[in-house]
């Protein structure tokens, strides 16, 4: 059985409907089990497709439309479903199309979704640490803009992602992050004495969200390396030594 995750923040509109989806309900097994979205992934490609299936209809939606993630700053827009084998470079899609659902996948990096429910306007946005640094949120924004939404009346919810207690990272990345960014020395913190620095990148994707000067933001976030029932995670399976990982779909969709 399918167990989504929904946002306040984008609830209450009849035009939108959303998830954030967890690893459950699916038909992929092993580590992969079950609700394993990600066409990259070494699971089986009709298990990826059936519960990719499963995802759609649970939003009422013929298909859901994801890109070739790469960690940018590049948002585009969708008109209509593509193949597999064409789909962009891209970490943020846009739409103002009824009926055509859009989504990123994840394993450890934020998801973000976003409604201008006047508009009719939605989008996805993967934002790990270089997709949020890099402006891949202020570019579904503005993505938003460009087919005629306000930002005044966008909302945009973060979804499951790493937490900070998880997100181990090194001097020399804190160093370089608050090189590019120098407001976002509150988002690292050191656990205890002789640490390595932690980033919450959550905290950090709501923050670039507020900033943005949007109507409303909202974060319904979970770790996801540390509730490995409900979420898969790169940098668990990385600890636990598996030979590949699966990925969860957020997605979002004008019916």
């Amino acid at each position: 059985m399918l167990a989504p995750i929904t946002a306040p923040c984008l609830e209450g509109s009849p035009r939108i409907r959303h998830a954030f989806f967890t690893r459950h309900g699916g038909v992929s097994q092993g580590i992969y089990a079950s609700l394993n979205c990600g066409l990259g992934s070494k699971d089986e490609a009709a298990a990826v497709r059936e519960n990719r299936v499963r995802v759609a209809a649970h939003l009422q939606a013929a298909t859901v439309s994801t890109a070739h993630q790469v960690h940018s700053p590049t948002a585009v827009v969708v008109t209509q479903a593509w193949p597999e084998a064409e789909r962009p470079r891209a970490d943020a899609l846009v739409t103002a199309s009824r009926g055509l659902a859009v989504g990123v996948l994840a394993a450890d990096c934020t998801p973000v979704l976003f409604a201008d429910p006047v508009a009719g306007i939605v989008g996805a946005a993967h934002a790990g640490w270089r997709g949020a640094i890099g402006g891949v949120l202020e570019s579904a924004i503005a993505c938003m803009e460009g087919l005629g939404a306000r930002r005044a009346d966008i909302r945009a919810a973060v979804g499951p992602c790493i937490g900070q207690a998880a997100y181990e990272v090194g001097w020399d990345f804190e160093r370089d992050f608050l090189q590019r960014d120098p407001d976002s020395r509150r988002f690292f913190a050191v656990p205890a004495p002789g640490a390595r620095p932690h980033f919450d990148l959550p905290a950090y994707a709501l923050h670039r969200l507020q900033r943005a000067g949007i109507g409303h933001a909202c974060s319904c976030t979970y770790c996801t390396y540390t509730h490995a029932d409900d979420f898969f995670s790169f940098r668990r399976s990385q600890a636990r030594g598996d030979i590949d990982y699966g990925r969860q779909i957020s997605a979002i969709v004008l019916t």
